[in-house]
């Protein structure tokens, strides 16, 4: 939940092959311009007011001690007893922990081996209503922090603690730029990306998947491109497909489209030439 505009925006191949690779006459200083807008290399970073997330509301259930996602890609059930419990079939962490805070609060922290790559902090108003969620991520060779908003659409059974029942994300309230800002430089027909969290490749447009340098989960990308001016990356993890990414490059303005094929979700967002 929490992952999925920060592994969009730190993984998307926001590609271009718009950009001349020869020297410009000294005369042609308007066609230069042009060229450099839509052209791929340079700095981009997302405008989280762009942000739509079409989604299945988040599920989760804390109740008798024990707490359950079952949305959560994987499902995710463990004690709540604030120990750290193994958890399987997740790239980031392999144990996790769920603390209860108070009536209101909840802390789950997840580590792998004996890093700790995420903290997540529920809150819940007073009037059951709204659902705060302040996030650490630490999963990189940097730290990005968060927040998002989500309101409830389904109630809490009684006996449940008040973060139970079914949410839907409302917007993301902000992302340190070390989760939404990516760099890419064109080089032939080789784009290289660099993120500020230690992610980076070099892929070949149209070529085969390579590895994601600095990322712990050892995803794959390869990338095509599927119009003039849009491209595609796959991304995979252990020979299976877990996200796309449809890329419109228009001026100075990325058009991304990042589907999530595990739960079926789709993050539509803007990125920002800085």
């Amino acid at each position: 939940m929490k992952k999925a505009i920060m592994a969009a925006l730190a993984t998307a191949s926001l590609l271009s092959l718009a950009a001349c690779n020869k020297e410009p006459a000294a005369t042609d200083n308007a066609a230069t311009a042009a060229t450099a807008a839509t052209g791929i290399d340079g700095t981009w970073k997302a405008d989280l007011a762009t942000v739509q997330i079409d989604q299945k509301p988040d599920e989760m259930m804390l109740k008798d001690g024990k707490f359950s996602c079952s949305s959560c890609t994987p499902p995710l059930e463990l004690a709540a007893d604030g120990a750290f419990h193994p958890v399987t079939g997740r790239a980031y962490s392999d144990s996790a922990s769920v603390k209860v805070d108070d009536d209101h609060n909840v802390t789950q922290t997840m580590k792998k081996g004996d890093k700790v790559t995420s903290e997540t902090k529920y809150n819940v108003s007073d009037d059951g209503k709204t659902l705060k969620i302040d996030f650490k991520d630490d999963s990189g060779a940097k730290t990005v922090k968060g927040s998002l908003t989500e309101t409830r659409v389904g109630e809490a059974p009684a006996g449940a603690h008040a973060v139970s029942g079914s949410w839907k994300v409302d917007k993301y309230d902000n992302v340190s730029d070390e989760g939404t800002t990516v760099t890419f430089k064109l080089d032939g027909d080789t784009l290289h990306m660099s993120s500020p969290t230690g992610q980076s490749y070099d892929a070949k447009i149209g070529g085969p998947e390579v590895p994601i340098q600095g990322d712990i989960g050892k995803t794959m990308a390869s990338v095509t491109k599927t119009g003039d001016n849009t491209y595609r990356e796959t991304d995979k993890r252990d020979g299976k497909v877990i996200g796309t990414s449809e890329m419109t490059v228009d001026g100075d303005t990325l058009h991304v489209v990042s589907k999530d094929e595990r739960n079926g979700s789709t993050t539509r967002y803007d990125m920002k030439r800085t």
